[in-house]
């Protein structure tokens, strides 16, 4: 049941220690190491953070200790918990401390919980299988757990599925799941994966405040250095399955020893500051080109949602009279919070699906009235980066057969030899070796299956390339590396940019104009040289306050001033301003009338009642 146990911020003895731990899978090419004789300790009710980039052996090393590896993995070394081993534990055994004394939460919650399960079921399953609750205990303690973990309207959220929430939703549910046990070790893997800025800034938030209530020890393991500034005690350093650094938050964030950690750090601040923006973004114009490439004009987009003959139908407006203009060579970013039709605009403004009014304008010819044949002829001067590196390239074809098949789509003409030369120059612009050609999607990374997307949307030379959150599922490595390279060949083909994220870091360091979106509406349109201190809404200054800092100090100031609560339902929106009810400074007006779009500079806009008033 929710736990009773006192508040406390005090580190006690060790809880769980690792010694000498490696970890190897038996594979048809011969045996791979993740982890290589890792040693380090948690101690009770302190936050240990493991930090590394994506394959450095942080998963499986936990993994391991739960008990969780497949078949093919083995496991030498020691992981003793309380004193006791548990390597090795009968399954009857370990079921005893896996979700009972040691809780997990998964990466992808959207995976991990079950599809035909309400979340409030799952929620209790725990309870009875690990409290020995009764099941209408059980049930009102899922609805506390839930209420623990800022779940709003805990008992109609009980009754739904896992699909019927948002990722923040569903972390929460993980959360509860992990807490139903009462766990002295909870163990966090990467929870904050592509989740958008203000709900990562609440999940790790929720996470240090659970902690702290119920003095329990907390390993978080994350790619983003910044993740745990604000919430660990010590800090572990891993590259390639070893143990490169470790000391307190303190030393090893502002005084690293290693190498490896010290670029970890330069990637994390620059991607935070925008300071490494590329020169060719630097120097171009707030306002839009001359010519026109791209024009969205009054743009919304309409969604049936329900069941039809089994129930109402609801309409859900993803997007409401949105417009803008990417002019040529120009790089526009569009920032907002998971939902509030970023890539839903997107895919309107490539034709990829129907508009309920307004018009997409491409090189001043509207879509409407483009016949088949021509807007598929002139979709190769449109192209597209999708957010998920592996489910976009399917998973059939080899690195080969993916970046050719634009050609032989748009440039049938084109003999083999031709296109075999074309396909390795575009690998090769991507930063690729030639040998990945046989590879398929699976043998890759997600770094080098992000750079395959690319490649294969470059290599018609499009004017117009549209990055959908292409790099919110990557490790902060890979983060900085993939944003340097559209850089480059932004730079190098003169093309026009349209980037989407939910991080006004990288928009920032990446675009030369910025348009904020929140609930489908335009909020702010603005030089990207003055967000900060020159944004005038109170979303877009929400957002940059929820820009994680490297810095401890810094993110445990920021981890204070989290807002808490998602943004309100896009099937019912509030009346009048639809941001009005996180604003801290909406009053009756906000709830009245929808705010104009003014203009407050040079190709500075805002959608704000008080934005004069505002400091």
């Amino acid at each position: 049941m929710p736990s009773t146990r006192a508040n406390t911020d005090a580190v006690g003895a060790e809880l769980l220690r690792l010694s000498a731990l490696s970890v190897s899978f038996a594979t048809p090419a011969g045996r791979v190491s993740a982890v290589r004789d890792l040693t380090l300790s948690v101690a009770r009710g302190e936050c240990l953070g493991v930090v590394g980039e994506s394959g450095a052996g942080k998963s499986q090393a936990f993994l391991a200790v739960m008990g969780l590896l497949p078949a093919n993995a083995s496991v030498t070394g020691s992981a003793r918990f309380e004193g006791s081993e548990l390597l090795g534990l009968a399954p009857a055994a370990l079921e005893q401390v896996r979700g009972a004394r040691i809780g997990l939460v998964f990466q992808d919650p959207m995976s991990s919980l079950t599809p035909h399960l309400t979340v409030g079921a799952q929620i209790a399953e725990v309870l009875m299988r690990h409290c020995g609750a009764a099941r209408a205990a059980a049930h009102a303690g899922a609805l506390a757990l839930l209420e623990r973990v800022h779940v709003n309207d805990p008992e109609r959220r009980a009754r739904q599925y896992p699909h019927e929430l948002s990722g923040g939703m569903r972390q929460r549910v993980m959360i509860a799941i992990a807490l139903g046990g009462e766990p002295q070790l909870l163990i966090a893997d990467e929870p904050t994966t592509s989740l958008d800025v203000t709900i990562q800034a609440q999940i790790l938030a929720l996470l240090g405040e659970l902690r702290r209530e119920r003095g329990m020890a907390l390993v978080l393991i994350t790619h983003d250095v910044a993740a745990v500034a604000g919430m660990a005690d010590r800090v572990v350093v891993m590259r390639a399955g070893c143990l490169v650094e470790s000391g307190t938050a303190a030393e090893v964030l502002k005084h690293p020893r290693e190498a490896y950690t010290r670029e970890l750090l330069r990637e994390a601040v620059s991607l935070e500051s925008g300071e490494a923006r590329p020169a060719h973004a630097r120097g171009v114009a707030a306002a839009p080109a001359a010519r026109t490439l791209l024009s969205v004009r009054g743009v919304s987009v309409r969604f049936a949602v329900g069941t039809g003959w089994l129930g109402p139908v609801s309409q859900l407006l993803a997007v409401r009279d949105v417009s803008l203009e990417l002019g040529a060579e120009e790089s526009l970013g569009i920032v907002g919070e998971s939902g509030c039709g970023k890539s839903t605009l997107a895919r309107a403004a490539l034709a990829l699906l129907a508009t309920s009014s307004g018009s997409v304008l491409w090189a001043d010819r509207d879509v409407a009235s483009l016949a088949p044949r021509e807007l598929r002829a002139r979709r190769r001067d449109l192209q597209i980066v999708f957010q998920d590196p592996l489910s976009s390239l399917d998973p059939r074809m080899c690195v080969a057969e993916l970046i050719a098949e634009p050609l032989r789509v748009h440039a049938p003409a084109m003999d083999e030899a031709a296109r075999a030369a074309e396909v390795a120059a575009a690998l090769a612009r991507v930063g690729l070796p030639r040998e990945l050609l046989a590879r398929y999607p699976h043998e890759l990374s997600g770094g080098q299956c992000q750079r395959v997307g690319i490649a294969r949307a470059m290599i018609l030379q499009p004017q117009v390339l549209v990055c959908d959150e292409p790099v919110s599922a990557l490790d902060l490595p890979t983060q900085a590396q993939i944003v340097a390279l559209l850089g480059e060949l932004r730079a190098g083909t003169r093309m026009s940019l349209l980037f989407i994220s939910h991080n006004l870091a990288l928009v920032r360091r990446l675009c030369a104009r910025v348009l904020v979106l929140y609930l489908g509406r335009m909020m702010e349109l603005l030089p990207a040289e003055h967000l900060g201190e020159g944004a005038r809404h109170p979303y877009t200054r929400e957002l940059m306050s929820a820009i994680p800092s490297a810095d401890p100090d810094v993110q445990r100031a920021r981890r204070t001033a989290v807002r808490s609560g998602e943004p309100p339902s896009a099937l019912a929106p509030p009346s009048g301003c639809v941001y009005r009810t996180r604003c801290p400074h909406a009053d009756l007006v906000c709830a009245e009338r929808v705010p104009a779009w003014e203009s407050v500079g040079a190709g500075h806009f805002v959608a704000c009642h008080h934005w004069r008033e505002l400091p």
